[in-house]
């Protein structure tokens, strides 16, 4: 029981993100208003982006610039550099978080114009009359 709870404890941060992760996901499924389910969208879409890159994280590495003539003389460590290719990918996965999130504001000012509500039970009810 102890050694599950010291690993448990070891791996806070994962847990942090599972919470973060059903915060966005009750978000999206449970509430009504569009922004709402927006939000909850940028909280999971950043719960996902905070795990990634805490899995390229090694502890006492460096960054992988070096020096070219070094590496065909003794090759590279690999445990001595960090992997960039995890970060690499969350920047791009920010950028198309951050374009979503615009198409979808400039999309629910042009639902709030047309129906005068937000609310997903509103709309529903004005499209079906």
């Amino acid at each position: 029981m102890d050694g599950l709870l010291n690993e448990i404890i070891a791996k806070y941060n994962y847990w942090i993100y599972v919470v973060l992760m059903m915060i966005g996901f009750y978000a999206m499924i449970g509430k009504r208003n569009l922004v709402k389910k927006l939000l909850g969208m940028n909280i999971f879409q950043t719960a996902i982006i905070l795990f990634f890159v805490s899995t390229g994280v090694k502890r006492g590495a460096g960054i992988p610039i070096v020096d070219k003539y070094e590496v065909l003389k003794h090759g590279v460590d690999a445990s001595t550099v960090v992997n960039p290719l995890p970060h690499v990918l969350m920047l791009t996965a920010i950028v198309v978080s951050v374009s979503v999130t615009g198409v979808a504001l400039a999309l629910l000012i042009r639902i709030h114009r047309r129906y005068g509500t937000l609310e997903e039970d509103e709309i529903l009810e004005k499209i079906r009359q």
